[in-house]
Protein backbone atom coordinates (compact mmCIF):
# COMPACT_ATOMS: atom_id res chain seq x y z
CA UNK A 1 0.00 0.00 0.00
CA UNK A 2 1.30 3.11 -1.35
CA UNK A 3 1.59 6.17 1.92
CA UNK A 4 -1.23 8.82 1.95
CA UNK A 5 -0.29 12.55 2.51
CA UNK A 6 -2.22 15.19 4.30
CA UNK A 7 -2.79 17.73 2.54
CA UNK A 8 -1.08 21.07 4.70
CA UNK A 9 -0.74 23.60 2.06
CA UNK A 10 -4.02 24.26 0.29
CA UNK A 11 -7.69 23.24 1.25
CA UNK A 12 -11.06 23.42 -0.59
CA UNK A 13 -12.41 24.85 2.16
CA UNK A 14 -10.44 28.12 1.43
CA UNK A 15 -11.26 28.09 -2.51
CA UNK A 16 -14.28 30.08 -3.55
CA UNK A 17 -16.40 29.20 -6.77
CA UNK A 18 -19.04 31.16 -8.40
CA UNK A 19 -21.61 28.84 -9.57
CA UNK A 20 -21.03 29.72 -13.45
CA UNK A 21 -17.53 28.83 -12.71
CA UNK A 22 -18.31 25.92 -10.49
CA UNK A 23 -20.68 24.50 -13.64
CA UNK A 24 -17.73 25.33 -15.94
CA UNK A 25 -15.22 22.73 -14.11
CA UNK A 26 -18.06 20.27 -13.49
CA UNK A 27 -18.77 20.22 -17.08
CA UNK A 28 -14.81 19.78 -17.92
CA UNK A 29 -14.40 17.15 -15.60
CA UNK A 30 -17.53 15.03 -16.99
CA UNK A 31 -16.27 16.05 -20.49
CA UNK A 32 -12.53 14.47 -19.62
CA UNK A 33 -14.33 11.16 -17.40
CA UNK A 34 -17.10 10.37 -20.57
CA UNK A 35 -14.54 10.80 -23.15
CA UNK A 36 -11.95 8.38 -21.94
CA UNK A 37 -14.90 5.66 -20.67
CA UNK A 38 -15.63 6.12 -24.41
CA UNK A 39 -12.26 5.75 -25.47
CA UNK A 40 -12.18 2.18 -23.58
CA UNK A 41 -15.16 0.90 -25.01
CA UNK A 42 -14.27 1.65 -28.22
CA UNK A 43 -10.66 0.45 -27.92
CA UNK A 44 -12.02 -2.71 -26.64
CA UNK A 45 -14.34 -3.14 -29.06
CA UNK A 46 -11.37 -2.99 -31.93
CA UNK A 47 -12.23 0.03 -33.20
CA UNK A 48 -9.12 2.33 -31.48
CA UNK A 49 -5.37 0.91 -32.22
CA UNK A 50 -1.96 0.88 -30.69
CA UNK A 51 -1.57 2.26 -26.79
CA UNK A 52 -4.23 4.46 -25.10
CA UNK A 53 -3.34 5.83 -21.57
CA UNK A 54 -6.82 6.78 -20.44
CA UNK A 55 -6.98 10.02 -17.62
CA UNK A 56 -9.61 8.55 -15.28
CA UNK A 57 -9.38 9.64 -11.56
CA UNK A 58 -7.10 12.62 -12.83
CA UNK A 59 -9.65 15.01 -14.07
CA UNK A 60 -9.41 17.43 -11.03
CA UNK A 61 -5.55 17.83 -12.38
CA UNK A 62 -6.50 18.71 -15.57
CA UNK A 63 -9.48 21.04 -15.02
CA UNK A 64 -7.98 23.01 -11.77
CA UNK A 65 -4.87 23.88 -13.68
CA UNK A 66 -6.18 24.79 -17.43
CA UNK A 67 -9.35 26.43 -16.48
CA UNK A 68 -7.39 28.70 -13.79
CA UNK A 69 -5.09 29.56 -16.88
CA UNK A 70 -6.66 31.38 -20.31
CA UNK A 71 -7.68 28.00 -22.26
CA UNK A 72 -7.26 28.68 -26.09
CA UNK A 73 -4.06 31.27 -25.17
CA UNK A 74 -1.77 29.98 -22.67
CA UNK A 75 0.58 26.88 -23.34
CA UNK A 76 -0.27 23.91 -21.87
CA UNK A 77 2.16 20.55 -22.85
CA UNK A 78 1.19 16.90 -22.01
CA UNK A 79 2.12 13.72 -21.82
CA UNK A 80 1.20 9.98 -23.50
CA UNK A 81 -1.98 10.46 -21.18
CA UNK A 82 -3.07 13.77 -23.12
CA UNK A 83 -6.58 13.36 -24.13
CA UNK A 84 -8.27 15.32 -21.30
CA UNK A 85 -5.68 17.94 -21.34
CA UNK A 86 -6.26 18.48 -25.01
CA UNK A 87 -10.05 19.05 -24.36
CA UNK A 88 -9.77 20.86 -21.29
CA UNK A 89 -7.43 23.36 -23.48
CA UNK A 90 -10.02 23.72 -25.63
CA UNK A 91 -9.53 20.81 -28.37
CA UNK A 92 -12.90 19.94 -29.93
CA UNK A 93 -13.96 16.19 -28.59
CA UNK A 94 -14.50 15.63 -32.21
CA UNK A 95 -11.33 16.56 -33.11
CA UNK A 96 -9.54 14.63 -30.49
CA UNK A 97 -11.70 11.32 -31.07
CA UNK A 98 -11.19 11.32 -34.75
CA UNK A 99 -7.17 11.43 -33.95
CA UNK A 100 -7.64 9.10 -31.89
CA UNK A 101 -9.07 6.71 -34.71
CA UNK A 102 -6.37 7.64 -36.96
CA UNK A 103 -8.83 9.99 -38.87
CA UNK A 104 -7.32 13.33 -41.22
CA UNK A 105 -9.75 15.13 -39.54
CA UNK A 106 -7.79 14.43 -36.17
CA UNK A 107 -5.79 17.48 -34.62
CA UNK A 108 -2.56 15.80 -35.38
CA UNK A 109 -4.25 15.20 -39.35
CA UNK A 110 -3.79 11.80 -38.06
CA UNK A 111 -0.51 11.66 -37.77
CA UNK A 112 -0.39 11.08 -34.05
CA UNK A 113 -2.34 9.28 -32.15
CA UNK A 114 -3.31 8.70 -28.91
CA UNK A 115 -0.26 10.02 -27.27
CA UNK A 116 0.46 12.72 -29.72
CA UNK A 117 -2.26 15.16 -29.87
CA UNK A 118 -1.20 18.49 -31.14
CA UNK A 119 -3.15 21.74 -31.79
CA UNK A 120 -1.12 25.11 -32.58
CA UNK A 121 -4.46 27.05 -32.54
CA UNK A 122 -5.28 25.51 -29.11
CA UNK A 123 -1.85 26.01 -27.70
CA UNK A 124 -1.22 22.53 -27.05
CA UNK A 125 1.99 22.21 -27.67
CA UNK A 126 1.68 18.34 -27.76
CA UNK A 127 1.56 15.20 -26.02
CA UNK A 128 5.00 13.24 -25.74
CA UNK A 129 5.63 9.32 -25.30
CA UNK A 130 9.17 9.47 -23.74
CA UNK A 131 8.90 10.63 -20.05
CA UNK A 132 10.51 14.08 -19.64
CA UNK A 133 10.28 14.94 -22.91
CA UNK A 134 7.71 17.66 -23.30
CA UNK A 135 9.01 19.49 -20.42
CA UNK A 136 11.76 21.15 -22.36
CA UNK A 137 9.77 21.97 -25.26
CA UNK A 138 7.29 23.62 -22.50
CA UNK A 139 10.55 25.46 -20.73
CA UNK A 140 11.00 26.92 -24.91
CA UNK A 141 7.05 28.21 -25.04
CA UNK A 142 7.89 30.26 -21.43
CA UNK A 143 10.89 31.44 -22.65
CA UNK A 144 9.59 32.87 -25.90
CA UNK A 145 6.94 34.52 -24.17
CA UNK A 146 8.82 35.96 -22.16
CA UNK A 147 11.51 37.32 -24.81
CA UNK A 148 8.84 38.31 -26.73
CA UNK A 149 7.54 40.36 -24.11
CA UNK A 150 10.79 41.41 -22.34
CA UNK A 151 13.52 42.18 -25.33
CA UNK A 152 11.22 42.69 -28.01
CA UNK A 153 8.92 45.36 -26.10
CA UNK A 154 5.76 43.48 -27.12
CA UNK A 155 3.05 43.83 -24.19
CA UNK A 156 0.49 41.37 -25.75
CA UNK A 157 3.08 37.81 -25.22
CA UNK A 158 2.30 37.33 -21.74
CA UNK A 159 1.21 33.82 -21.72
CA UNK A 160 1.93 31.39 -19.39
CA UNK A 161 2.84 27.52 -20.01
CA UNK A 162 1.88 24.79 -17.97
CA UNK A 163 3.35 21.62 -18.12
CA UNK A 164 2.00 18.58 -17.00
CA UNK A 165 4.45 15.02 -15.80
CA UNK A 166 4.22 12.32 -14.00
CA UNK A 167 5.96 11.36 -10.81
CA UNK A 168 8.53 8.92 -12.51
CA UNK A 169 9.33 11.96 -14.52
CA UNK A 170 11.21 13.65 -11.79
CA UNK A 171 13.75 11.31 -11.27
CA UNK A 172 15.24 12.20 -15.07
CA UNK A 173 17.18 14.87 -16.05
CA UNK A 174 15.21 17.33 -18.15
CA UNK A 175 13.21 17.90 -15.13
CA UNK A 176 16.27 19.09 -12.82
CA UNK A 177 17.40 20.62 -15.82
CA UNK A 178 14.59 22.61 -16.30
CA UNK A 179 13.36 23.98 -13.24
CA UNK A 180 17.28 25.19 -12.87
CA UNK A 181 16.82 26.93 -15.90
CA UNK A 182 13.57 28.45 -15.27
CA UNK A 183 14.21 29.99 -12.16
CA UNK A 184 17.33 31.51 -13.40
CA UNK A 185 15.75 33.36 -16.09
CA UNK A 186 12.13 33.68 -13.68
CA UNK A 187 10.71 31.72 -16.88
CA UNK A 188 5.94 32.05 -16.56
CA UNK A 189 5.51 28.17 -16.07
CA UNK A 190 3.47 26.09 -14.26
CA UNK A 191 5.83 22.57 -13.72
CA UNK A 192 2.64 20.52 -12.74
CA UNK A 193 3.29 16.82 -11.12
CA UNK A 194 0.29 14.35 -11.27
CA UNK A 195 2.07 11.96 -9.29
CA UNK A 196 -0.75 9.03 -9.21
CA UNK A 197 1.71 6.81 -7.63
CA UNK A 198 2.61 4.28 -10.11
CA UNK A 199 5.02 4.85 -12.88
CA UNK A 200 4.08 1.99 -15.32
CA UNK A 201 4.36 -0.41 -12.47
CA UNK A 202 6.54 0.91 -10.17
CA UNK A 203 5.41 2.59 -6.96
CA UNK A 204 6.75 5.77 -6.43
CA UNK A 205 8.28 5.12 -2.89
CA UNK A 206 10.18 2.64 -4.15
CA UNK A 207 11.75 4.97 -7.12
CA UNK A 208 12.87 8.04 -5.75
CA UNK A 209 15.33 9.12 -2.57
CA UNK A 210 12.77 12.12 -1.65
CA UNK A 211 8.80 10.84 -2.17
CA UNK A 212 7.49 14.90 -1.57
CA UNK A 213 8.35 15.72 -4.86
CA UNK A 214 7.22 19.19 -4.22
CA UNK A 215 10.17 19.68 -1.85
CA UNK A 216 12.60 19.61 -4.97
CA UNK A 217 11.79 22.82 -5.73
CA UNK A 218 13.75 24.37 -2.65
CA UNK A 219 16.93 23.49 -4.20
CA UNK A 220 16.50 25.44 -7.33
CA UNK A 221 14.77 29.05 -5.20
CA UNK A 222 11.45 28.26 -6.57
CA UNK A 223 8.35 27.82 -4.57
CA UNK A 224 7.21 24.08 -4.17
CA UNK A 225 2.97 23.24 -3.15
CA UNK A 226 1.46 19.96 -2.13
CA UNK A 227 -1.70 20.02 -3.33
CA UNK A 228 -4.73 17.07 -3.02
CA UNK A 229 -5.38 16.33 -6.29
CA UNK A 230 -8.82 14.55 -6.21
CA UNK A 231 -10.22 17.97 -5.18
CA UNK A 232 -10.89 21.23 -8.19
CA UNK A 233 -11.14 24.09 -5.84
CA UNK A 234 -7.74 22.83 -4.00
CA UNK A 235 -5.89 22.71 -7.27
CA UNK A 236 -8.03 25.47 -9.37
CA UNK A 237 -6.88 27.51 -6.07
CA UNK A 238 -2.86 26.43 -6.10
CA UNK A 239 -2.72 27.23 -10.01
CA UNK A 240 -4.67 30.84 -9.85
CA UNK A 241 -1.65 31.78 -7.33
CA UNK A 242 0.89 30.19 -9.35
CA UNK A 243 -0.42 31.65 -12.70
CA UNK A 244 -0.73 35.21 -11.25
CA UNK A 245 2.78 34.88 -9.86
CA UNK A 246 4.26 33.61 -13.44
CA UNK A 247 2.31 36.55 -15.57
CA UNK A 248 3.42 39.28 -12.86
CA UNK A 249 7.10 37.93 -14.07
CA UNK A 250 7.71 36.37 -10.51
CA UNK A 251 8.67 33.08 -11.99
CA UNK A 252 8.34 29.47 -11.78
CA UNK A 253 5.91 27.35 -9.55
CA UNK A 254 6.35 23.84 -9.17
CA UNK A 255 2.73 22.36 -8.03
CA UNK A 256 2.70 18.17 -7.12
CA UNK A 257 -0.48 16.66 -7.46
CA UNK A 258 -1.21 13.64 -5.30
CA UNK A 259 -3.82 12.18 -7.55
CA UNK A 260 -4.79 8.23 -8.72
CA UNK A 261 -5.53 7.17 -11.76
CA UNK A 262 -8.55 4.86 -11.73
CA UNK A 263 -7.41 2.21 -14.59
CA UNK A 264 -4.10 0.30 -15.07
CA UNK A 265 -1.11 2.15 -16.53
CA UNK A 266 -2.72 1.88 -20.51
CA UNK A 267 -5.54 -0.20 -21.70
CA UNK A 268 -3.35 -3.16 -22.03
CA UNK A 269 -1.94 -3.12 -18.45
CA UNK A 270 -4.07 -5.90 -16.83
CA UNK A 271 -3.69 -3.88 -13.37
CA UNK A 272 -2.60 -6.42 -10.94
CA UNK A 273 0.39 -4.82 -9.66
CA UNK A 274 -2.26 -2.46 -7.29
CA UNK A 275 -3.93 -3.75 -4.40
CA UNK A 276 -7.69 -4.20 -4.34
CA UNK A 277 -7.57 -2.27 -0.77
CA UNK A 278 -6.07 1.12 -2.21
CA UNK A 279 -8.06 1.45 -5.96
CA UNK A 280 -10.77 1.14 -3.91
CA UNK A 281 -9.47 3.63 -1.07
CA UNK A 282 -9.15 5.84 -3.77
CA UNK A 283 -12.56 5.22 -6.11
CA UNK A 284 -13.73 6.55 -2.30
CA UNK A 285 -11.96 9.74 -3.45
CA UNK A 286 -13.40 10.08 -6.85
CA UNK A 287 -13.03 14.22 -7.79
CA UNK A 288 -16.24 14.55 -9.37
CA UNK A 289 -18.83 13.00 -7.08
CA UNK A 290 -16.11 14.78 -4.54
CA UNK A 291 -17.15 18.24 -6.25
CA UNK A 292 -20.89 17.38 -7.38
CA UNK A 293 -21.24 17.19 -3.68
CA UNK A 294 -19.75 20.74 -3.09
CA UNK A 295 -22.12 22.22 -5.73
CA UNK A 296 -25.33 20.31 -4.15
CA UNK A 297 -24.07 21.39 -0.56
CA UNK A 298 -23.39 25.11 -1.42
CA UNK A 299 -26.54 25.65 -3.55
CA UNK A 300 -24.74 26.40 -6.79
CA UNK A 301 -26.64 23.09 -8.18
CA UNK A 302 -29.51 21.09 -8.09
CA UNK A 303 -29.47 17.17 -9.36
CA UNK A 304 -31.04 18.00 -12.43
CA UNK A 305 -28.49 20.65 -13.58
CA UNK A 306 -25.97 18.33 -13.21
CA UNK A 307 -27.68 15.46 -14.96
CA UNK A 308 -28.46 17.70 -17.96
CA UNK A 309 -24.83 18.86 -18.07
CA UNK A 310 -23.75 14.98 -17.84
CA UNK A 311 -26.80 14.01 -20.89
CA UNK A 312 -25.73 17.50 -22.81
CA UNK A 313 -21.89 15.85 -22.58
CA UNK A 314 -22.96 12.58 -23.73
CA UNK A 315 -24.64 13.60 -27.09
CA UNK A 316 -21.32 15.43 -27.49
CA UNK A 317 -19.12 12.38 -26.97
CA UNK A 318 -21.52 10.13 -28.87
CA UNK A 319 -20.99 12.64 -31.93
CA UNK A 320 -17.28 12.75 -31.53
CA UNK A 321 -17.42 8.62 -32.35
CA UNK A 322 -19.73 8.93 -35.15
CA UNK A 323 -17.42 12.14 -37.07
CA UNK A 324 -14.55 10.13 -36.30
CA UNK A 325 -16.33 6.65 -37.78
CA UNK A 326 -17.17 8.86 -40.70
CA UNK A 327 -14.17 10.92 -41.62
CA UNK A 328 -11.61 9.56 -44.21
CA UNK A 329 -8.43 7.84 -43.43
CA UNK A 330 -5.28 10.27 -43.82
CA UNK A 331 -4.38 10.25 -47.95
CA UNK A 332 -1.49 8.40 -48.95
CA UNK A 333 -0.12 10.53 -51.28
CA UNK A 334 0.64 13.05 -48.18
CA UNK A 335 2.75 10.61 -46.59
CA UNK A 336 5.60 12.92 -46.19
CA UNK A 337 3.52 16.01 -45.60
CA UNK A 338 3.96 18.08 -42.37
CA UNK A 339 7.57 16.26 -42.10
CA UNK A 340 9.79 19.19 -43.21
CA UNK A 341 8.44 23.10 -42.34
CA UNK A 342 6.50 24.68 -45.30
CA UNK A 343 6.45 27.91 -47.14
Amino acid sequence: MVQERTFPTIQSTSAQVTQSEGLILYRDMILGRFFEDKCAEMYYRGKMFGFVHLYNGQEAVSTGVIQAMRPGQDYVCSTYRDHVHALSAGVPARNVMAELFGKATGCSKGRGGSMHLFSAEHKLLGGFAFIGEGIPVALGAAFQSKYRREALGDESFDQVTAAFFGDGTTNNGQFFECLNMAALWKLPILFVVENNKWAIGMAHERATSQQEIYKKASVFGLPGYEVDGMDVLAVRAIAQEAVARARAGEGPTLIECLTYRFRGHSLADPDELRSKDEKEAWLARDPIKKFAAYLLEQNLADQQTLKDIEKEIQAEIDEAVEFALDSPEPDPSELYKYIFAED
